[in-house]
């Protein structure tokens, strides 16, 4: 960190850290399952094709017609049999069935302890995202006690500004828990 470094500069580099940490619990929620089909759930899915591993996406359209059904379209013929291969493999449990050009992957309804699973997974993934946004608030506080030839009550304006950047994105988090949880357990 640079010696003229100014309160306003690690207050903004301190928001854009806890952004990016609600930005990143809301991607990792939305590739967890379920009861309505998601096109972000085929996210961790990669593909054997053209002698790599790649993203589905990236290989084939991925659409979410009905609230359970997803539908894989490829863009190139020849790799429907990898791209099925890589859904069936995946630890998602599901089961796609190939008719022409078209993967169609049913969504069987959860399980009532597979969705208790899955909002114990919300919960861990919240809380990595709660970690990030503290020890963004940690680092910027420890970064304020740095700064010079600044008084003592703008440094705990300061400090106050960033304790309610942190709760407000804490609170972001935990409306994305809850969502997510009443999605899960939606029967």
């Amino acid at each position: 960190m640079s010696a003229a470094a100014s309160i306003p500069d690690i207050i903004k580099q301190a928001r854009d850290h806890m952004h990016k940490s609600v930005d990143s619990t809301k991607r990792e929620l939305a590739g967890l399952r379920s009861n309505k089909a998601s096109t972000a759930l085929l996210d961790v899915v990669r593909v054997e094709a053209y002698g790599n591993q790649v993203p589905l996406n990236q290989v084939a359209l991925v659409a979410a017609p009905e609230p359970r059904l997803l539908t894989v379209q490829p863009f190139d013929k020849s790799v429907s049999q990898a791209i099925e291969k890589a859904i069936r493999e995946s630890d998602l449990g599901l089961n796609p069935q190939t008719s022409g050009n078209l993967i169609r992957i049913p969504l069987p309804p959860l399980s009532e302890e597979r969705r208790r699973e899955l909002v114990k997974v919300v919960h861990k993934l919240a809380e990595e995202g709660r970690i990030a946004i503290r020890h963004s608030r940690t680092d910027a506080l420890h970064k304020l006690k740095k700064v010079e030839h600044v008084s003592d009550d703008e440094k705990t304006r300061a400090e106050k500004e960033l304790q309610k950047s942190h709760d407000e994105h804490i609170k972001q988090i935990d409306t994305l828990i809850h969502a997510k949880e009443a999605e899960i357990m939606e029967v």
